[in-house]
């Protein structure tokens, strides 16, 4: 437990959440976030109504375990310039902004936003779009259900909702950043996670994931149907009145801290049959981080659906992108129009069941434009989404980057996404490294990994990791 803090009601916040305040000074060394923590007491500056310190935490119940406080809104540290909270008139219920959307916030190039963002999970239609509810169902309290969540399920109109059609997403913006302009880069620094709750969600939806059917119900190459994942006899789609006779697979998640294998933000845990459980490290890391990339002719065009990543980034799922990381985005709107969302608690490369473990977050971004030539961003950002952690680059391919494939179309082939992020080393090797490209393409089958990023966002993705050390980085 920290002790060094200064006496403000922000430090104290932070002091009460060992794992967050154990993150941040890993991140930031112990006299950066002594800094932080004093300037935290003037939040009133910030874009945020009501008071940042930490609410006091409701007892619940003995199946969740609480590694910290409940992050209702506005409530507990808030550590950007800026403070963007979910509501029905700052989100996007399953679509991104297109490029003349209205933003929702401004900021300069180089400030910071802290965003609360609302995973959809135990929001949706097939779970009763009753957060209270189905979580109740689980062990949950209803002080311990997010006050946000609860208003967004229950008011949202922005849109018509279709389960069938529009994605799950909660997308929050658009953020316009000033001097923004197509041809530029966005370069989206990830400062700090907070699990705004201590449970998650992974979901398996009949129909989509790795194992799924095929559109016209068959079974896809390279398994049976015995094998198909949710199974094929427990789809109720065919005759179901709504959603929630689907048939659709949720698995809630506690989240505790500590253990051997809790790593720095605790560990999630999941059911065996019988006596025992599985429990996994958590990997915080926001799956949805996008530009305004598509022109279109209304809120819910096919074109803006928040299922398929695109050159705007968006849905990208690469779990390497949580504290520390950078995104780079190309720019093809005026002030860049950033938004956000699907915030995950861990996610395995594939994220092969559909989700990942989903669970909400406070995530704090500097966002910064990179103009050409300048030398802010790797060449091959200018013209395709790229990542960057303390330990490595990552060049990444999409299988159909343009949407090309259009919204009846999967675009999904695995072959076009590896040999998109190939081609992608190839060239940040070339240009920003000075290799020759006959010894980067050998530097990468010997040294370099390509990882699946995911496989069930209809536009599949892959991406490597260059290690910097190779490169005396």
């Amino acid at each position: 437990m920290p002790t060094d803090l200064p006496a403000t009601p922000a430090a104290a916040a932070i002091s009460e959440l060992p794992a967050v305040y154990e993150a941040l000074a890993a991140r930031l060394g112990r006299r950066g976030l002594l800094r932080i923590a004093a300037g935290l007491g003037a939040a009133g500056g910030m874009a945020a109504a009501g008071t940042h310190s930490a609410a006091a935490a409701p007892a619940g119940p003995a199946a969740v375990s609480r590694p910290q406080r409940i992050l209702q809104p506005g409530r507990g540290p808030i550590d950007g310039q800026h403070y963007l909270r979910a509501t029905p008139d700052t989100v996007r219920w399953g679509y991104v902004p297109a490029r003349d959307a209205a933003p929702v916030l401004r900021i300069r190039s180089g400030e910071t936003v802290t965003v609360d963002a609302l995973s959809h999970e135990g929001l949706l239609e097939d779970q009763g779009r009753d957060p209270v509810a189905w979580f109740g169902e689980h062990g949950v309290g209803r002080n311990q259900v997010l006050r946000d969540a609860v208003d967004l399920a229950r008011d949202y109109s922005r849109t018509p909702r279709s389960f069938d059609t529009d994605g799950p997403h909660v997308v929050l913006g658009p953020v316009h950043v000033e001097g923004a302009e197509p041809g530029d880069v966005l370069k989206v620094e990830t400062l700090s996670l907070l699990p705004r709750v201590p449970y998650g969600v992974v979901s398996s939806r009949h129909g989509k994931g790795a194992l799924a059917r095929t559109r016209d119900g068959g079974t896809p190459a390279g398994i049976t149907r015995d094998e198909v994942m949710p199974p094929v006899d427990t789809d109720g789609r065919p005759s179901a009145e709504g959603p929630e006779e689907y048939g659709n697979v949720s698995v809630f998640a506690p989240i505790r801290s500590g253990g051997a294998a809790g790593g720095r933000y605790g560990h999630g845990v999941l059911p065996i049959d019988g006596p025992g459980e599985v429990t996994f490290p958590l990997n915080p890391h926001m799956g949805l981080m996008g530009t305004a990339f598509a022109d279109a002719a209304s809120l819910t065009d096919p074109l803006l659906n928040s299922i398929p990543p695109t050159l705007g980034g968006g849905n990208i799922d690469i779990r390497h992108l949580g504290s520390g990381s950078a995104f780079y985005l190309p720019v093809h709107a005026d002030g860049a129009l950033f938004h956000t969302g699907d915030p995950h608690f861990a996610m395995g490369n594939g994220e092969v069941a559909l989700t990942a473990l989903e669970g909400s977050l406070r995530t704090t971004f500097r966002l910064t434009v990179c103009k050409p030539g300048s030398g802010d961003a790797p060449t091959v950002a200018y013209h395709y989404p790229f990542g960057e952690t303390d330990e490595a680059w990552l060049p990444i391919g999409l299988s159909d980057p343009d949407g090309s494939a259009g919204a009846g179309g999967q675009g999904s082939d695995l072959d076009t996404a590896m040999r998109r992020a190939v081609v992608n080393a190839l060239d940040f090797l070339q240009a920003d490294l000075g290799m020759r490209r006959p010894v980067a393409y050998a530097y990468l089958s010997a040294a370099a990994d390509f990882e699946v990023s995911q496989v069930v966002d209809r536009t599949t993705g892959v991406h490597a990791v260059i290690r910097k050390s190779d490169f005396g980085r």
